[in-house]
């Protein structure tokens, strides 16, 4: 317990935080006296991409740590505060039946928010059209790892030589474009990851995979029998990709609709994220009560939830946008990612309207440009 505690306090010195409410000992709970009511959906449903996770964990900042947890629906809902209506956070993975999130938004008309990458968002606007309202995070923990005492692996440019397969999961587009930019040969990509440390452990570190850095290394280094040692790893941001990995998203058609609670919702999402990464522990408990309650994820534990935390911040995963606001878009960046997987989904046979521009995406309306972290020097 005491290193624990060292550890949230080593973390939560380093952020300040800017217009603010709460941050204290206690969770942190959206303030108004049913300011929500008869303004949002009586629950509003966010879909998430995957299980309960700290990389996710704003979703269920909102709800809170005494949230009901539901096993065969894979939901964690309670109420927002004191807001007047309740979330439901539904987890991803094999709980979307192996639809992707967009899919689902059309097919489930009841889900408010979904949990999307801008890449996705593009593959899926001539169907489901989407719009982003907040993005979460500022930067794709997506990462590719790998032994090194197997690798020597400095930069990108040093993948293609070491000739490993990479293991990914089939129809992520970054791995196209790591393909198209000459990072990793086409023969290295493996689609077969499954999500477990199975195939690394069994093969000895001779194959690379899929990772996201606030997770799999500590997780592999502490927690994998038969690894339980360091790994390398290289962010896929870092060779230029663009895309927000989760880009809180609305149906396209409903934005009008939702306007007056988006208008009162969205500051909230900023400040849940903004008190998480403050005082991370319960909610990081509630992560843990999921994964407990809810089988067959990934493995979590207390001390892996408390160093993702660390690792998203150090690597300004959870970081300010443009202006010092945290959860607003760089629209400029989103052109540019349009730019990137336009190409790659036209290669496939997928369909991209012409002339997409970031505004079609996303939209910084309802961001609370006050809300944001404050680095200490």
């Amino acid at each position: 317990m005491k290193k624990r505690v060292l550890a949230a306090a080593a973390i939560t010195g380093s952020v300040l935080l800017t217009a603010a409410c709460g941050g204290g000992a206690s969770t942190p709970k959206p303030s108004g006296q049913g300011v929500l009511a008869g303004v949002c959906p009586s629950t509003i449903v966010i879909q998430t991409d995957w299980y309960a996770t700290p990389e996710r964990a704003a979703a269920y900042q909102l709800v809170g740590p005494n949230g009901t947890v539901d096993p065969k629906k894979g939901a964690y809902t309670g109420p927002l505060g004191d807001t007047g209506v309740n979330v439901e956070v539904r987890l991803g993975g094999p709980f979307l039946g192996g639809q992707p999130v967009p899919a689902q938004m059309y097919q489930d008309n009841s889900i408010t928010l979904g949990l999307v990458p801008t890449d996705e968002q593009v593959r899926a606007r001539a169907k489901f059209p989407l719009t982003g309202v907040f993005a979460s995070l500022a930067k794709n923990p997506q990462i590719i790892m790998w032994d090194p005492a197997t690798y020597t692996v400095n930069s990108w440019k040093d993948v293609p030589a070491t000739n490993a397969p990479i293991l990914y999961s089939e129809g992520k587009v970054y791995m196209d474009y790591l393909i198209a930019n000459g990072y990793v040969k086409k023969e290295q990509a493996d689609a077969s990851y499954d999500g477990t440390p199975s195939r690394f452990v069994a093969e000895h570190g001779r194959v690379m995979q899929q990772a996201y850095v606030s997770n799999e290394p500590y997780r592999w280094e502490h927690d994998v029998k038969g690894w339980q040692k360091p790994t390398g790893h290289l962010l896929v941001a870092d060779a230029g990709y663009e895309s927000y990995p989760h880009a809180w998203s609305v149906r396209s058609g409903e934005l009008d609709k939702l306007r007056p609670c988006l208008q009162k919702l969205v500051p909230m999402l900023q400040q849940a994220q903004i008190d998480y990464v403050t005082n991370f522990d319960p909610t990081n408990q509630a992560l843990l009560r999921i994964a407990q309650t809810i089988p067959d994820g990934p493995p979590i534990s207390a001390a892996g939830n408390t160093d993702s935390v660390r690792v998203q911040l150090e690597n300004k995963i959870v970081a300010n946008g443009p202006g010092n606001t945290l959860g607003n878009f760089d629209t400029d960046r989103v052109t540019r990612a349009i730019a990137q997987v336009t190409p790659l989904l036209r290669a496939k046979g997928q369909q991209v309207p012409d002339n997409l521009t970031a505004a079609d995406l996303v939209t910084n309306e309802f961001i609370d440009p006050a809300k944001g972290l404050k680095q200490q020097g």
